[in-house]
């Protein structure tokens, strides 16, 4: 275990900061995964025998022995696997081009949708929305996205957004959002029912009974970025008596 680590869990750490790292006791998070060794996540990075902070936010830890740390950081960085809300922005032959709000835009074949054969082809538009998940990230080559499950299935991904509000929020956010059991999604649901996307590029799709309800919604999630628990409960609450 990095000596000196875990007793910082849920403390503010800054880039520069360092913790010492027994040889061959961290993996990658894309290396297989052992017990007794030590996942570094985002915000942390193996320099010889020390492990260093790479961006200021909060330290995470999750049993058995994961980290990461905790930012308010809004810029997205494409990882396989992961699930994104992104906007078609080409139709050019075979492959789509979409934008999630990374660096460059990612491809999309029209074969990476559920059901799709080259003659009953997906009905997809510049400008519709796509939940989407990324097959290939990573630095040397672009980005790849597909609109399927392993099993082939489309598992809620595909063309979606008619009639709903698309915003943006922190990743940090995102990340409170997606947790099992998640707080603010629980007070939410419960003064606000509504149905709601959650892309792990920040993205947000919110539709709601009334188009002013989906835009309260919106609001109300992008004010939870900096608020306590009883802050959140406090607004809510208030916002639900004034629009009842």
């Amino acid at each position: 275990m990095f000596s000196g680590l875990k007793e910082k869990v849920g403390e503010v750490l800054l880039p520069g900061d360092e913790f010492s790292a027994p040889n061959n006791d961290t993996i990658s998070l894309s290396d297989p995964v052992k017990p007794e060794r030590v996942v570094c996540g985002p915000g942390l990075r193996r320099s010889g025998d020390r492990v260093v902070v790479c961006k200021s936010g909060v330290l995470r830890h999750k049993h058995p022995n994961t980290f990461w740390i905790d930012s308010q950081q809004k810029r997205y960085v494409p990882a396989k696997g992961e699930t994104v809300i992104g906007i078609v922005t080409v139709k050019s032959g075979d492959v789509f081009k979409v934008e999630f709000g990374g660096s460059e835009q990612a491809s999309l074949s029209y074969l990476a949708f559920e059901g799709a054969t080259k003659r009953n082809r997906p009905n997809v538009q510049v400008g519709d929305l796509v939940f989407a998940q990324f097959m290939i990230a990573n630095k040397d080559m672009e980005p790849e996205l597909v609109c399927v499950d392993s099993s082939g299935r489309a598992n809620g991904m595909g063309v979606f957004g008619a009639g709903g509000l698309l915003f943006t929020v922190s990743l940090g956010l995102v990340r409170r959002l997606l947790a099992p059991h998640s707080d603010v999604l629980a007070d939410l649901q419960q003064l606000f029912p509504c149905e709601l996307v959650v892309g792990m590029n920040g993205r947000l799709w919110v539709r709601s009974s009334s188009v002013q309800r989906s835009l309260i919604v919106a609001n109300l999630l992008q004010s939870c970025d900096t608020m306590t628990a009883p802050q959140r409960q406090q607004l809510f609450r208030r916002v639900a008596q004034g629009a009842l």
